[in-house]
């Protein structure tokens, strides 16, 4: 017999089809003209800590999986570093499709991407929500209306900021985005203290 699909991995897939579907996304064509994939997001639906990149790369759009290069594999020697396995965390992005040449993503893009990740939070409903990078920390911080605490990533990473979810309170931790370690290995312990914060969370 097959096992019924919970309702969260029914949302999911929702959400799943409609980004497929986005013709409306300013990256629609240049994702179907390369023939990659939209990177909806991996792991349990039922986890603690939700981590939110920018957008997906190059290897991400082949795959349809979030965080599988280079930044992907300093993410996973960073969860092994608090002993936090990649399996009992959900891993995304606020863009879900690759934006040319890895560029930033545009604010019209994450403003019709946004809707998909709120609808994340709400599926999972994380006791911590770390952003990788400025442009999730700033979304996030904005969503919860916590646009005044908003400073630098440089200042504001590894800090925990405590804001209220409509399932209850939750703490939002922004990080470095792992690919910056990539470029700039001091940032590595940086990334590595910073973690401990997650795992002194949960």
């Amino acid at each position: 017999t097959l096992k019924a699909m919970s309702p969260k991995t029914d949302q999911m897939k929702a959400i799943r089809d409609e980004v497929l579907a986005l013709k409306e996304s300013p990256l629609y064509e240049y994702r179907t003209s390369n023939k990659y994939f939209p990177v909806i997001g991996e792991g349990s639906h039922d986890a603690r800590i939700m981590f939110v990149g920018e957008a997906p790369g190059r290897n991400e759009a082949k795959t349809g999986r979030p965080f599988c290069g280079a930044a992907g594999k300093i993410l996973d020697e960073l969860l092994e570093t608090v002993s936090i396995p990649r399996t009992e965390v959900y891993i995304t992005n606020i863009v879900k499709d690759r934006p040319p040449e890895n560029r930033d993503p545009l604010p019209s893009e994450i403003e019709i991407y946004g809707p998909f990740l709120d609808r994340q939070i709400e599926i999972i409903q994380p006791k911590v929500i770390a952003t990788l990078g400025r442009y999730s920390m700033v979304y996030i911080m904005k969503k919860f209306d916590l646009e005044f605490e908003l400073e630098p990533i440089s200042a504001a990473h590894g800090k925990k900021y405590t804001a209220k979810a409509s399932y209850g309170d939750i703490q939002i931790v922004p990080l470095y985005h792992p690919a910056a370690a990539i470029y700039n290995r001091s940032l590595i312990e940086t990334l590595k203290i910073d973690f401990k914060v997650l795992k002194d969370i949960i």
